[in-house]
């Protein structure tokens, strides 16, 4: 399998106050693989679900209600 190459948004400021920030690996053909920056741990989706999951949170699907 192919290194995965993890980004994350250019709005993610890494520093040690608050080092958290969600990473995404879109490098491997029909796959999409999250990560914590501070665990580590990921989860591995499928090209599709990933769209799905984009669609519904650039309609306001998934925001935080104060």
């Amino acid at each position: 399998m192919k290194a995965l190459e993890f980004r994350t948004s250019s709005a993610c400021q890494y520093n040690n106050k608050d080092p958290r920030c969600v990473e995404v690996a879109t490098n491997v053909p029909g796959k999409v693989v999250v990560r914590s920056s501070l665990s580590g741990e990921v989860v591995e989706f499928t090209a599709v679900e990933w769209t799905d999951f984009l669609s519904g949170a650039k309609l306001g699907e998934f925001d935080i209600s104060a």
